[in-house]
């Protein structure tokens, strides 16, 4: 039996290319990276600017379907396409999220691919990489730290402490930080209060950096941010606390995008990483419009199924950053298919067609609403050594009658020669001009019809339900200008209602959004369904207990 390597050992195997190198190949002259070691670099601010005239190059999303303990692959998936399209003569960039320290030590791992299809260095964008996620904890803390100096200070801004919503944030699990009080121990240490910790992709510091156009813009956005409310409930900006300023310049390098390869040597942006949930889970705008300048075709990401990651990309990223994308790959599996069809985990290694032809309406509902925004679909079958070829035609006849194209793609174990079916086939797709994108909802429409738009199109649920407070509470901001902003919807993303066990493609279910809030300087308005946590925390077996450096001092463990 051949030894499979390990992701962590096939990077620390791959032949790199001095990252000057990489940029050359896409036209940025080494005087405009800065360079962080031998494989990462800053992309310059001034470089970007230089290229706001040119030609767009295609957007391509890679998306997927609801997300399940087998594990789709997503990422290895972009990943892989940007590969193949480099493989067969198209010049093209990847533009991927960063990982966050929590998801690498607990339980879902990293976010720099995997097999042979990953980017590198594999340890550093998994690790501290080039410091992005420390400089929003700081910027953020900042805030936080300034906030509570001026109450100290005698609060000349008349702030109510007990409805100060700005918490604090750190990139790590740690549950036992979600709720606290703070300020004890006496008159010298301030005013005591209830408070608590977020992880730092929830951050709106976080969703700001990757919404932004420049820093001019981002400090715009910071100085938006409301932190809390006075006694008489009207808000506290960040800029009444004359901390925008200082936040953007604990940002500046954050805010230029990080250039690193693949493991073939093709190039990819490497550049933040807002959470899934509770705000927009894509990589930076500035990212994904600067690569658009640079190739011909740029393969990017959202996270989740497309339900969550495909919508808020469409519906928040796109419709900011005046985004087009030519064409959507839908990544599935025939693990993925079983478990959406009722098999449990460890089953899945028995051959079973008619819970594949029950999952598979989980697919089906997902390239349904990629539709439904303009954009044509080809469905990834993300291929598992486990998989037979009569489970693989059920997902690909599946696929054909609902009148797309399913491509079996074997990335993961042959790289870019394992997926030029499907870059062939993007390229097809991207190439026919059938794309006729359109956000789902107009601008104009209410808040509260914006979430119900959602929920029925994209989640099939009969209805969305709210208390009276929460209407109300989304009534006063269309009041005060903020009506026209998109909605972010924060729920499970195991499922198309707010039940994480409801698989499959449930219908007619009631969507509670149990509390919004305004996140003023992202632009948008977060409605969280169901019980979802902003600050996750470890399992019974973290990753952490596994991950070390061996005899050689190498790091091993990460995946």
């Amino acid at each position: 039996m051949a030894i499979v390597k390990s992701d962590i050992e096939i990077a620390r195997s791959a032949a790199k290319k001095p990252v000057l190198e990489i940029g050359a190949k896409i036209g940025i002259p080494p005087e405009h990276l800065a360079p962080y070691g031998y494989d990462k670099a800053k992309l310059s601010a001034e470089f970007i600017r230089s290229k706001r005239g040119a030609k767009d190059g295609k957007l391509i999303l890679v998306t997927a379907v609801s997300p399940t303990p087998a594990g789709e692959g997503k990422t290895t998936t972009t990943v892989g396409l940007g590969d193949g399209l480099n493989r067969i003569g198209k010049k093209a960039i990847v533009c991927i999220r960063e990982a966050s320290l929590g998801p690498c030590f607990g339980t879902k791992g990293g976010a720099a691919g995997g097999g042979y299809a990953q980017v590198i260095p594999m340890e550093d964008i998994n690790l501290h990489f080039t410091g992005d996620f420390h400089a929003v904890t700081a910027a953020h803390n900042l805030l936080a730290a300034m906030i509570d100096n001026h109450v100290y200070w005698g609060n000349e801004l008349n702030l109510d402490t007990r409805r100060i919503t700005w918490r604090r944030v750190m990139d790590m699990n740690d549950r036992a930080l979600r709720d606290i009080a703070s300020s004890l121990g006496g008159v010298a240490n301030g005013f005591p209060r209830e408070s608590g910790f977020d992880i730092t992709v929830a951050s709106e510091v976080m969703a700001i950096l990757c919404l932004a156009n420049d820093l001019n813009d981002l400090e715009q956005r910071l100085g938006e941010i409301i932190i809390g409310y006075r006694f008489n409930k009207t808000p506290v900006y960040a800029r009444d606390l004359k901390a925008d300023k200082a936040m953007a310049v604990l940002l500046k390098d954050a805010m230029q995008p990080n250039l690193v390869q693949t493991l073939e040597n093709n190039p990819a942006f490497v550049h933040g990483g807002p959470f899934a949930n509770i705000a927009h889970g894509c990589n930076s705008v500035v990212a994904t419009t600067t690569a658009l300048k640079l190739a011909d075709y740029v393969v990017t990401e959202a996270g989740f199924g497309a339900d969550l990651g495909a919508e808020k990309f469409f519906d928040i990223k796109c419709r900011k950053a005046g985004l087009k994308p030519a064409a959507a790959v839908i990544v599935a599996t025939v693990r993925a298919m079983k478990m959406h069809g009722g098999v449990a985990k460890e089953d899945l290694g028995q051959e079973n067609i008619a819970a594949i032809k029950a999952g598979c309406a989980n697919l089906g509902r997902h390239m349904e609403n990629v539709r439904q925004f303009g954009v044509p679909v080809v469905v990834a079958i993300n291929h598992f050594t486990a998989d037979t070829e009569a489970e693989i035609q059920a997902v690909k006849a599946f696929v054909v009658a609902h009148g797309a194209e399913a491509i079996l793609c074997k990335h993961w174990a042959q790289g870019s020669a394992g997926i030029e079916e499907l870059a062939h086939k993007v390229v097809a797709l991207a190439e026919s001009g059938s794309a006729q994108f359109s956000p789902l909802y107009e601008d104009e429409l209410s808040l509260f019809d914006k979430i119900e738009t959602i929920v029925k199109r994209i989640y099939r649920g009969a209805e969305a339900d709210a208390d009276a407070s929460v209407r109300e509470q989304l009534r006063q901001w269309e009041d005060a200008g903020y009506g026209n902003l998109p909605v972010c919807m924060a729920k499970t993303q195991y499922s198309f209602s707010t039940d994480p066990h409801l698989r499959g493609a449930p219908v007619n279910h009631v969507v509670h959004v149990r509390e919004v809030r305004l996140s003023a300087g992202a632009g948008f308005i977060v409605a969280i369904c169901g019980e979802i946590m902003t600050m996750p925390g470890l399992p019974k077996s973290p990753s952490a207990e596994r991950i070390h450096l061996n005899g050689h001092g190498l790091i091993e463990g990460l995946f």
